[in-house]
Formats: structure tokens, sequence, C-alpha cells
């Protein structure tokens, strides 16, 4: 029996959807030993590499500009991200991880690598890889279409 494409919509949808809350329940509780939130973590995972603005990560993490100048706030708060001048826009300053953000991340490092060893273990290298790159595809075709 063939599905309908809206079937299928629907289908990858709600998938994601459930998907979604499972990996913010991991998160959560990967994030809780280093004394942040998976929030917190997803910030700093943004600017782990490079400062960006506060729009430049609600892009990259698809969520709204106002949650993750809510987040950058507390996160500079605590010391572990800091606003630095932006060249290239004078208003909109950059976010950048601390040396104490960074430490934060790391401790997450351990339990994550085993989360990621488990999942791995049950799926196999060449089936997480492959769900991986559709999963990356699926948001690419999801942009494109916006």
């Amino acid at each position: 029996m063939s599905r309908s494409e809206q079937e299928l919509f629907s289908t990858a949808a709600i998938t994601s959807f459930k998907l979604n809350g499972q990996f913010l329940a991991i998160a959560e509780e990967l994030a809780r030993p280093a004394g942040i939130t998976a929030a917190w973590w997803q910030v700093l995972g943004a600017v782990l590499h490079e400062p960006l603005p506060v729009a430049g990560i609600a892009r990259a993490m698809g969520i709204t500009r106002q949650s993750v100048q809510r987040i950058a706030d507390l996160l500079v708060e605590k010391g572990l991200a800091e606003y630095r001048p932006n060249p290239a826009h004078r208003r909109a300053k950059l976010v950048a991880i601390t040396e104490a953000g960074h430490d934060a991340v790391r401790r997450i490092d351990p339990q994550h690598t085993k989360m990621a060893a488990r999942l791995t273990a049950e799926l196999g290298r060449e089936r997480m890889a492959e769900i991986a790159d559709a999963l990356t595809t699926l948001s690419a075709a999801l942009d494109a279409i916006e």
C-alpha cells in the first residue's frame, strides 16, 4: 500500500516533533551535571567555534531571536558568554563563549560521547550516518521551500 504525499509529510512532521522532545530530554539530562540547561548548551554550541550575532544563532538553531536574546543575556550574566563588538553591525553585538562556557561544554562531553556510542551501537554506524544525512537533507529541503 502506497502512502500519499500528505501522509508521508505528516509522518515526517509527527516523528520530528517526537524526536525533538526525545533529544531535548536527553540534552537536559546531559547538560544538568554541567550546571546548564539544554537551551543554554544549544546557544553555547552555536558560538563554540566563532562568535555570532543573536539573529545568526537564531537562524542556525531554528528558534526565535527573542529566545536566543534571553538565553544570551543569562549566559553573559553567568559568565559563560560575553558580548563583543560586531565589526559588521554596530548595534548587533556578537555573542562569544568564554572559558567558563567552554568548561561547561567540556563537562558534558563524556556523557555525550557515551550516548552517541549507545545510539550508534543500536543502529550501526552506517545506518546512523544515513539517518543523519537524511535529516540534514530534510531540513535543507524545508529551508528551500519556505
